[in-house]
Formats: structure tokens, C-alpha cells, sequence
């Protein structure tokens, strides 16, 4: 959990899962992006078994900043550089705005690609 302090009225706590959440929806919106993907196990990833976490966002909080690490799969012809440029800076505002909570890093790492045309808007 990550707190929030107040003063008088209580204090605030924000689920890392509900942290991953808004990262995982602000990372949908970007055009682009084909969805999230499974992140390797940190072993290592095992072509036979498939081991994955089962998670597409990784958080870590330190001195009260946030590090997210990102898991997609974009679609294929996408500039990479200017897609994952996009998830930063979405994610790190959307994150920062909604729970008020420091973004220092956003990691994007793509996982796959998916051979077929991007939606069109």
C-alpha cells in the first residue's frame, strides 16, 4: 500500500493494484499499442514451460516516488521510440494526477508484436 498523509482529516491509501490499473488503462489509450503482455519470470523466461509472472505492470515505491515497469505488445509499424515515449509521459501523468503520488520512472518494455493493421480512428 502506499500512503498518502494528512493532517487533521486522516490519512490515504492507494493499492498497488489500483496504481496498476490506471498505468494499465492509460496505457491502452495510446494509439499503437496492441495491449499489455505478460512479463517474464525473473529467472529468466523458459521457452518449453512459458513461466510469467501473470502481471503486465511491475511497481516499486521508493522514498515515495513510484517506478513502473510496463509490459506491451505493440502493433506492428509503429514508430517504437515515439510510441513508448507516448506510455511514459501518459502514464506518468495520469498516475501523478489521479492519486497524487511522484512518478520518477516509467520502463516500457515491449514484448511482441502483433502482425496485423492498427485500428483506425
Amino acid at each position: 500500500m502506499v500512503q498518502n498523509g494528512y493532517k487533521d482529516t486522516g490519512s490515504l491509501k492507494i493499492s498497488e493494484d489500483v496504481l496498476a490499473a490506471i498505468a494499465g488503462n492509460a496505457t491502452k489509450e495510446i494509439k499503437g499499442v496492441a495491449g499489455l503482455s505478460l512479463r517474464p519470470a525473473p529467472d529468466g523466461f523458459d521457452f518449453f514451460h512459458k513461466k510469467s509472472t501473470g502481471k503486465a505492470i511491475r511497481l516499486e515505491i521508493k522514498d515515495g516516488e513510484a517506478i513502473i515497469d510496463i509490459f506491451v505488445t505493440l502493433y506492428n509499424g509503429v514508430k517504437i521510440p515515439d510510441t513508448s515515449e507516448q506510455i511514459q509521459v501518459r502514464v506518468k501523468e495520469t498516475v501523478q494526477n489521479m492519486t497524487g503520488i511522484t512518478v520518477s520512472k516509467v520502463n516500457v518494455h515491449i514484448s511482441g508484436l502483433v502482425i496485423a493493421e492498427a485500428a483506425q480512428d
